[in-house]
């Protein structure tokens, strides 16, 4: 069994991505990762370059500035990778996206374990949305609770953008893909670098989802109902990052004005509760192991 990795970032240390630490989280687990860097205003080509691991195969690219149709210029580049990946699965993370160390010999059982098993297309990963501060998650029916992020390298599949796969059947029209739980989870944090990244963010990347950019004035405008202090450990790769550029402190708002959307949520939170947990967010996979 061969398993690559891959990814794409552009302009990483502007925007305050942990892209090093995802990458090198990749490699904890994978025989080859493919990594589309981005022509960029900063560093970024030199830090991955400086990885110096023969598994990983760097790819320079343009990004279509003209492309602001809903994210697909992220899929653009997901694809440019997952195009030149060998392996029998291809393990896609984002560049805010890390893998515990502690869960790499249980992600490579699961792998071996669904290869023989082609109705599995897929495998599913649970999330851990940190928000505000690497000490909170976020967890509402606006944030995903599980992702695909494996697929099978072996079946036709495409990205719309960078979250999921569409698979085509015979030139048919598309499905999401059939998958399995790994039941352990992905970490993502996005939400929690620095003001001043976030604010670079909006200002870059707004435009490629067809969004005029908006400034970003903190994390407090949120539900606070949705927040929830994280009492588990983060990977060891990410110590360095958590104290030098997260941001150290999130008090949630407890005057925060709820929107319409709050409100509906938190009916859906109740609700999720007493239907056993149920989970109320966008799915773009079929379950078919749990």
């Amino acid at each position: 069994m061969k398993i690559s990795g891959f990814t794409f970032v552009r302009n990483g240390t502007i925007l305050g991505y942990p892209f090093i630490e995802s990458i090198k989280s990749l490699l904890m687990l994978c025989d080859e990762v493919i990594v589309a860097v981005g022509v960029s205003e900063d560093n970024t080509l030199a830090l991955v370059q400086a990885i110096n691991d023969p598994r990983l195969k760097i790819i320079p690219t343009n990004w279509n500035e003209l492309m602001t149709d809903r994210g697909y210029v992220y899929a653009q580049q997901k694809m440019i990778a997952q195009f030149n990946c060998s392996g029998d699965w291809a393990f896609y993370l984002e560049s805010d996206e890390i893998i515990h160390e502690q869960d790499v010999p249980f992600i490579r059982a699961q792998l071996i374990r669904y290869l023989p098993d082609t109705e599995v297309e897929s495998l599913v990963f649970d999330y851990y949305h940190f928000y505000g501060s690497p000490k909170y998650t976020a967890q509402s029916p606006r944030w995903y609770r599980r992702a695909p992020r494996i697929i099978r390298n072996t079946i036709r599949s495409f990205a719309p953008d960078g979250l999921f796969w569409i698979i085509m059947d015979q030139n048919k029209s598309g499905r999401y893909p059939r998958a399995a739980a790994v039941n352990c989870p992905i970490y993502h944090y996005g939400h929690v670098r620095s003001i001043s990244s976030m604010n670079e963010k909006n200002k870059r990347v707004e435009k490629y989802w067809g969004k005029v950019p908006g400034s970003f004035d903190g994390y407090g405008n949120i539900d606070p109902k949705t927040i929830v202090p994280f009492t588990r450990g983060h990977p060891a790769i990410m110590q360095e990052w958590i104290k030098n550029s997260a941001e150290a402190e999130f008090v949630p708002n407890l005057n925060y004005k709820l929107s319409r959307r709050d409100k509906k949520h938190r009916v859906m939170m109740f609700l999720g509760k007493l239907l056993g947990n149920y989970d109320w967010s966008k799915k773009h996979y079929k379950l078919i192991r749990n």
